[in-house]
């Protein structure tokens, strides 16, 4: 039987290595979410105004484009680049939650917005 010595030991190297092994797979999650945005934005189709979801949301390439009479909530300070589901990338354009999978212009604009706060 051990003694009390060589048992704290091994109850220490069994916390070490769970807190490690915690640690790294949450490493691995945060890098899984991070890394293919960054790797693979060149590869993301750019949303255009005829897709059935931005015409349902009257989405505009350029919020300067917005029809007033058909969007009355819409403002000319209002864009993707200020709104709390746009999260920009690169070259003018990023990523939205309402267009998953879809690079939106940052200077577009749909009736999903929803200023920064």
């Amino acid at each position: 039987m051990k003694n009390e010595t060589e048992q704290n030991i091994i109850n220490l190297k069994r916390r070490s290595m769970l807190k490690n092994s915690i640690f790294g797979l949450t490493a691995i999650a945060a890098a899984s979410v991070i890394v293919p945005n960054a790797v693979y934005a060149d590869d993301i189709p750019v949303l255009t105004e005829d897709d059935p979801m931005a015409m349902g949301l009257g989405y505009k390439l350029d919020t300067a484009t917005v029809d007033a009479t058909k969007q009355p909530k819409h403002t000319a300070d209002q864009s993707c680049s200020n709104c709390a589901l746009f999260t920009a990338t690169t070259g003018g354009a990023g990523t939205c939650t309402i267009f998953t999978g879809k690079l939106v212009n940052e200077k577009a604009w749909c009736s999903a917005y929803a200023k920064k706060g």
